[in-house]
C-alpha cells in the first residue's frame, strides 16, 4: 500500500478486528491442508508430499474456527466457508482410505 508522497504503509493485521482475522487465518490453514493432502505442491519445492496427521489437525481447526465465525457472516461467506471446509474433508477422507 503507499500512501502520501509513495511512502508505503504498513497494514498492522493486530489491529484488526477478529472477524476479519479469523477468515484470513482460515486461508492459510487452507492452503496449508491441501499441501499436507500432497495435492499442491509445497512452495519452493517441486513434489507433493502427502502428512495426513498435519491435514487432519488444519481440517478439525478450520472447522473450529468456522464455528466460531458463523453468526458474524453473511449468507454467501458462510456457504463459502461450509462448502471449502466441506471440500477438504471430502478429499482428506479419499486420501485416507486409498
Amino acid at each position: 500500500m503507499e500512501g502520501k508522497d509513495n511512502e508505503k504503509q504498513v497494514l498492522d493485521i493486530t489491529s484488526l478486528d477478529i472477524y476479519l482475522l479469523l477468515p484470513f487465518f482460515i486461508r492459510i490453514l487452507e492452503s496449508q491442508t491441501w499441501q499436507y493432502l500432497g495435492l499442491r505442491v509445497k512452495p519452493g519445492s517441486n513434489v507433493a508430499e502427502k502428512d495426513l496427521d498435519r491435514a487432519k489437525t488444519a481440517i478439525d481447526c478450520i472447522s473450529f474456527l468456522v464455528d466460531k465465525l458463523e453468526d458474524h457472516l453473511q449468507v454467501n461467506e458462510k456457504k463459502n466457508l461450509n462448502n471449502l471446509l466441506a471440500e477438504l474433508q471430502i478429499n482428506f477422507v479419499r486420501l485416507s482410505t486409498s
